[in-house]
């Protein structure tokens, strides 16, 4: 819910510098696509579906597993990502480990639980280091820093989160209500047909909307209805740009 309630804020943000940062004036509304690494599984078929509709998109990176066995950020995807920033696009840390902060305690620290359900505490240089590790792998395949900007994994920060990412630099964000596309879903209950119909009645100007390069749980992959999505988006009269750094 912070993340729903952060992405709205920056959506005010974002319409006011919409114009520099890629949105066209005759546009009905500016809408924002971000995407997160996920398991990487579509992330060529999703980069071939912004090439098509010349959609530039906002990537949040974290060193997360693979459908390959590797990682996100290992050598083996650097061709992967040198030819999105050559494309463009826009991309911010989903943190190092893609972990979920808990809780702030009373010492200074958060609860961050890790992927294999072990937890640990970070204090504010820990989390800072969490946000920077990403940014600093991402240059050394690429030769490109990420830009000011982060993503919790879920869309959970603390306080004490959002405290210690702003002081190294990093401004969350999150998405609208009607921008989650609901790639995370289980299949048999949200098939795509109505995640799609749902996309395109809901979304509105300036909505931030967040899918992922690949989900282990889904049965019926949501990625390829990016196509019919952005195409129809288009459509009604709405533009596509990244997400404001300042």
């Amino acid at each position: 819910m912070t993340g729903v309630i952060l992405g709205t804020l920056a959506a005010c943000l974002i319409a006011i510098t919409s114009l520099a940062h890629g949105a066209d004036p005759i546009c009905k509304g500016t809408l924002y696509l971000t995407l997160d690494t996920g398991n990487m599984r579509h992330a060529e078929a999703i980069a071939q579906i912004l090439g098509k509709h010349q959609v530039k998109a906002t990537f949040f990176v974290a060193q997360e597993k693979t459908l390959r066995g590797d990682m996100a950020l290992d050598p083996s995807w650097a061709e992967f990502w040198r030819a999105r920033v050559a494309e463009g696009h826009a991309f911010g840390s989903h943190t190092w480990r893609h972990g979920s902060f808990r809780k702030d305690d009373t010492g200074g620290k958060v609860n961050y639980r890790l992927p294999d359900g072990s937890q640990t505490q970070l204090d504010v240089e820990q989390i800072c280091t969490e946000l920077k590790k990403p940014d600093i792998r991402f240059a050394e395949l690429t030769g490109r820093k990420l830009d000011p900007l982060w993503r919790a994994p879920g869309g959970r920060t603390t306080p004490l989160t959002l405290k210690a990412a702003e002081a190294c630099g990093y401004r969350h964000v999150g998405w609208a209500p009607a921008g989650f596309l609901g790639d995370e879903l289980p299949s048999e209950i949200s098939p795509n047909e109505i995640l799609l119909k749902r996309a395109l009645a809901n979304l509105k100007g300036g909505d931030i909307l967040m899918a992922h390069l690949g989900i282990w749980s889904r049965k019926d992959p949501f990625a390829p209805m990016l196509d019919p999505l952005i195409g129809s988006l288009k459509s009604k009269g709405f533009c596509f740009a990244t997400i404001p750094t300042q």
